[in-house]
């Protein structure tokens, strides 16, 4: 009688854990992670399950099955694609079977034997009576209580689909750990960053006046201290020089900035597949302080004060890009 697939008390805590209720599928994930479950599919075979994943940049599935499986490979890569959104899966399966096979003879066939036997022997006035040592040496008198091949890929196929689910949960929760454990330190990375923008935030005032002061010398010693050697009056002479400040103005960098960095912390927060969302932000923020730097560059007193501030930012971004990488 066919047996159902036990499965070890790992992977039963594991489907337990499932039906208490799964971990918040908002919780941002990383890419790596592990699982392995043993199965056995009946007294004679046994199977061991194996989940790898690591990042990548989109959902890249390699399976390892033994032959005449195909039907499963087909439903196990429909399943992995249902339940996780990017990384490189590698799933393995598997199977050893043992040789004990328990040895029978074929009733109808020794019965058909002995029959035929006595029937010649009656109808021929023989005498003697069957030698079994001669019977069982007969074609398909002697059977074994193997199991056919489609037998045992169904049975196994049958126990590869219920181990995968927990499996899976397994896999997923310890994405999802590894996932909160890159959330911590790219927070810790905004709040670094967030200093740095409120310090250019401050520094920017004192800048803009530095900056005004040194153009309006610039140009009166250019043009003269009223403007009359080139008939440019000196009310021209701080219109051009506000219009220069504008421009050199770094108020948008600083507002932009702050908008990526709480669009950042949302997306963070919301989870699913963040990783490509989280590194397009990153690469505005980077353009935002590319811009504020060139801005600032040459601009004595603050303003050297704002491009160490400036390269803190950028900093700051190329550790946070490199977190994000191994993001779901």
């Amino acid at each position: 009688m066919p047996t159902s697939p036990t499965i070890s008390p790992s992977l039963s805590a594991a489907a337990s854990s499932q039906a208490a209720g799964q971990v918040a599928s908002s919780q941002v994930a990383s890419m790596t992670g592990f699982a392995r479950a043993s199965v056995e599919v009946n007294p004679q075979t046994t199977c061991t399950l194996t989940l790898k994943s690591v990042n990548h940049r989109f959902l890249d599935l390699h399976l390892r099955l033994p032959s005449g499986l195909d039907a499963l490979e087909m439903e196990l890569r429909r399943i992995l694609k249902e339940q996780l959104l990017r990384g490189h899966i590698e799933l393995t399966l598997q199977v050893e079977r043992t040789a004990i096979q328990r040895g029978g003879y074929n009733r109808e066939v020794v019965a058909a034997y002995v029959e035929a036997f006595r029937a010649a022997a009656t109808e021929f006035s023989l005498s003697g009576e069957p030698d079994l040592n001669v019977i069982l040496r007969m074609p398909n008198a002697l059977q074994t209580d193997s199991r056919s091949s489609e037998e045992d890929n169904g049975a196994l196929t049958a126990a590869v689909l219920v181990a995968i689910v927990p499996l899976l949960d397994e896999l997923k929760s310890m994405r999802q750990r590894e996932g909160a454990s890159l959330a911590a330190i790219l927070n810790a990375t905004l709040d670094r960053l967030t200093a740095s923008v409120h310090g250019v935030a401050a520094l920017r005032p004192q800048v803009e006046q530095r900056y005004q002061l040194r153009l309006t010398e610039r140009l009166q010693a250019a043009v003269g201290s009223d403007g009359s050697a080139l008939g440019v009056n000196r009310q021209r002479i701080l219109e051009e020089v506000a219009l220069l400040v504008e421009r050199s103005d770094v108020s948008e960098e600083i507002a932009r900035m702050e908008t990526h960095i709480a669009h950042f912390r949302e997306v963070l927060s919301t989870g699913g597949e963040t990783g490509k969302k989280l590194d397009f932000l990153l690469q505005e923020m980077n353009r935002e302080a590319n811009t504020l730097l060139s801005k600032t560059a040459g601009v004595a007193g603050k303003g050297a004060e704002i491009t160490e501030l400036g390269l803190a930012m950028k900093a700051e971004i190329e550790k946070a890009r490199e977190q994000i990488m191994n993001l779901e």
